[in-house]
């Protein structure tokens, strides 16, 4: 899906549905939205709506395809700045640099002889 709406957005569930009322939101929508059931003039509109529905069903209603979805959809909404972990991750290591630079020199190599 080339969209920025979600699968969940299409069918119009949260992400902490279950199988039964992802089941239970795709029938909802295929009722109404349908090519067969609205009018002539709607047709197409209807049709591409609906394979947008059955796509999103198809996905989230296997275990397997809803984990990858679900996975790539958290990735693509983090951030992508750094987080504060890693901005204290690099601090702590540059600070071990440093102190394990100065640890390293004694009285000796310290002389300018």
């Amino acid at each position: 899906m080339a969209s920025s709406t979600s699968l969940y957005e299409v069918l119009g569930i949260p992400m902490s549905s279950n199988g039964n009322e992802i089941k239970a939101a795709y029938r909802r929508l295929a009722r109404t939205c349908h090519p067969d059931v609205v009018s002539i003039n709607q047709k197409e509109m209807s049709a591409n709506q609906f394979r947008k529905i059955h796509a999103a069903y198809s996905t989230l209603s296997d275990p397997d395809k809803r984990a990858n979805y679900d996975r790539d959809l958290y990735r693509r909404n983090r951030p992508f700045h750094s987080s504060p972990l890693t901005s204290a991750t690099k601090a702590a290591a540059s600070a071990y640099e440093f102190s394990s630079y100065c640890s390293r020199r004694n009285w000796e190599t310290d002389q300018c002889w």
